[in-house]
């Protein structure tokens, strides 16, 4: 494409226009000329009619009202029930952003509310919504992006231009390949890289909190990934086997964009900051520092679902919802201008649970299915999950009963709020006891992040909290925030713990863990997927005394407590929704390659499909590249 911008100048009134900017694959037309501000939209939509491309017309500097003055009159024009909690000027951008409990109210019917405030102001508001519990990562990342930064609106350009550059003629080879740096026969490490000749993308970059160190992290050394050549990373969902690797890229050099939902973005902050103070306690080096997940986050582009953008000359990215965590991400990519079509469900949830709605299945054009396998294999059918709640209610029901501790390790991203909700559930129905409810670890603060995004969460739960209903802010939940807290809990009388991490690999559920596995009334239920190599597969597969490091060094500790596992509660999809899923899908794709699974439910799965619709299956091997055309 050539000169995008020339072209867009020469369509509108020069002397009213100051310049035209790239935000990411957005363009921004700023003017100084206030009645073309004001009334200048329809000229920008036939621009627009032409192109085929979005612009916005913004003000320029110097006709912003003055902040302080701007502020005061954003805070007599928005309605008081809208209950305004910030305002942030983003003065290089000409935005104000206005952080409010209720956003319908602070943009009124039909908008009416922000345009009063963009005709007497002229900055461009955007309302969003404030968590119902603070969030101090979210305050955080939003006064990164959106306070006196220059550098943002710089970098937003220079994508832009990168996105926009005119394809060379010796370039017009067609290829696609992708090269599996991890995640492939295995879960954890998920990292893909996908090659064109215009583009290099990375789909994930995790982190296998379970395995030995040789195996941890993704093959970032291999000759054909460079990361001065790298132009994208996308980012599937928040959870540290996709997302965890993230800030180390931005230490190694990469100052390229990371696409991921808004949601994913909090949380894989939130994560990281955990993982250095996780390391810190283990007296280990962190792999990274604050600095590198700032630079992340100063580097990100939040999308939502279904929003179209281009990321590279040749390929067009959508999400699409997953079901398998908040802001988790179905990634579609149409690449080389619909010469082929990928999609790469990471983690999914091919069903409706309390705390999200089920994922996507049809898709505009489809030619490559990467899918997940993690319970992929033939005796991996789950039982329902109402049946599988009903278990956990009883486990807990019978462990209460004989006065003891309810130990739940939780991953604190997706499941811990989904056992929130069944918790929440059974307790109105009179199904539990009347004991203390803790919550320990992460999951209060992701707790508090979804609430900052409700129109991620499911259509009822959504519902309930635009109207005033949040189960997640009740009293029901007990959070314990420090050690000494922690010993209460552990000294007290019976009750259900929540905690990470899900995997008993560090953090507060292991601390649970050793003071409450030698007694025989206590429990320990498992409700998500337990990594090789992990304690937590340990104690599931009914392991009687396990080595723990203590303050003391090293000592033995006895299993007596009862175990539990649920496979129903997990949010993959289990071996039925997986081909379900595959039954389903629209269109049905020429190909179909199976990751993210234990070798031997990867390979079980790709033989079924197979089987069942005669497309071609594959189940490559970490660092095997495939040509997909």
């Amino acid at each position: 494409m050539p000169d995008i911008l020339k072209i867009i100048l020469n369509e509108l009134p020069p002397e009213v226009i100051d310049s035209a900017n790239f935000e990411g694959a957005n363009i921004v037309v700023y003017t100084s000329d206030k009645n073309f501000f004001l009334e200048g939209e329809p000229r920008i939509r036939e621009v627009v009619d032409k192109i085929k491309k979005r612009i916005e017309l913004r003000a320029s500097k110097e006709l912003l009202m003055d902040a302080a003055k701007a502020k005061k009159f954003i805070g007599e024009t928005i309605p008081s029930e809208a209950e305004i909690q910030n305002i942030l000027f983003d003065e290089q951008r000409s935005i104000v952003v206005i952080e409010v409990k209720k956003p319908g109210v602070a943009i009124g019917r039909g908008g009416e509310v922000l345009k009063a405030i963009k005709e007497k102001t002229l900055w461009t508001p955007q309302a969003i919504r404030s968590p119902a519990i603070r969030s101090k990562i979210t305050e955080a990342i939003r006064h990164t992006l959106f306070v006196k930064e220059d550098y943002r609106k710089k970098f937003l350009n220079s994508i832009g231009k990168k996105i926009y550059k005119e394809w060379s003629p010796e370039k017009r080879e067609e290829w696609i390949r992708i090269s599996f740096l991890g995640g492939a026969r295995q879960v954890g490490r998920s990292c893909l890289f996908l090659q064109t000749p215009e583009s290099k993308i990375l789909l994930d970059c995790g982190i296998d909190i379970a395995a030995s160190n040789s195996e941890k992290f993704p093959y970032l050394n291999v000759p054909e990934f460079d990361i001065k050549q790298l132009d994208a990373v996308i980012i599937s969902h928040a959870h540290l086997d996709h997302s965890g690797l993230l800030p180390l890229l931005y230490k190694m050099g990469y100052r390229g964009p990371c696409y991921m939902t808004a949601p994913t973005r909090d949380i894989t902050a939130l994560l990281a900051l955990d993982y250095i103070g996780v390391s810190y306690k283990k007296a280990v080096a962190p792999l990274y520092r604050i600095a590198d997940i700032k630079t992340m986050v100063k580097h990100s582009i939040d999308l939502n679902y279904n929003e179209v953008t281009d990321i590279t000359p040749d390929v067009r990215l959508t999400f699409y919802n997953a079901g398998h965590a908040l802001g988790s991400a179905m990634v579609h990519l149409n690449i080389g201008n619909g010469l082929h079509n990928l999609l790469y469900t990471a983690d999914f949830k091919y069903i409706k649970t309390r705390v999200l709605d089920m994922a996507s299945f049809k898709f505009p054009r489809l030619e490559t299915l990467i899918i997940e396998s993690t319970y992929g294999g033939k005796a991996n059918v789950l039982p329902p999950r109402r049946e599988a709640e009903d278990i956990f209610i009883e486990a807990i029901n019978k462990t209460i009963k004989r006065k003891g501790k309810a130990l739940v390790p939780i991953l604190g991203v997706g499941r811990a709020q989904e056992i929130m909700m069944v918790v929440d559930s059974a307790n109105q129905e009179g199904k539990l006891p009347k004991v203390p409810i803790y919550v320990d670890g992460l999951v209060w603060d992701v707790t508090a992040i979804h609430t900052a995004y409700p129109e991620f969460l499911s259509t009822h739960l959504r519902n309930q909290i635009f109207q005033d209903k949040n189960p997640f802010s009740g009293d029901l939940f007990k959070r314990v925030g420090s050690p000494q807290e922690r010993k209460e809990v552990i000294e007290g009388g019976p009750c259900i713990i929540l905690a990470t991490s899900g995997m008993l690999v560090g953090g507060a559920s292991q601390e649970y863990f050793r003071e409450l596995a030698d007694d025989k009334h206590n429990s320990i239920i498992f409700v998500s997927y337990q990594g090789q190599g992990s304690l937590g597969r340990q104690v599931q597969e009914g392991l009687k005394e396990i080595k723990m490091s203590g303050e003391n060094g090293e000592e033995t500790v006895k299993v007596e407590m009862e175990v539990v596992v649920i496979d129903g509660m997990t949010g993959h999809a289990g071996r039925n929704e997986l081909l379900n899923f595959v039954n389903n899908l629209s269109p049905s794709p020429r190909r179909i390659i199976v990751q993210h699974g234990e070798v031997s439910r990867a390979l079980d799965l790709a033989s079924t499909i197979y089987k069942l619709h005669k497309i071609e299956t594959n189940v490559p091997r970490n660092l095997e590249t495939l040509r997909l055309r």
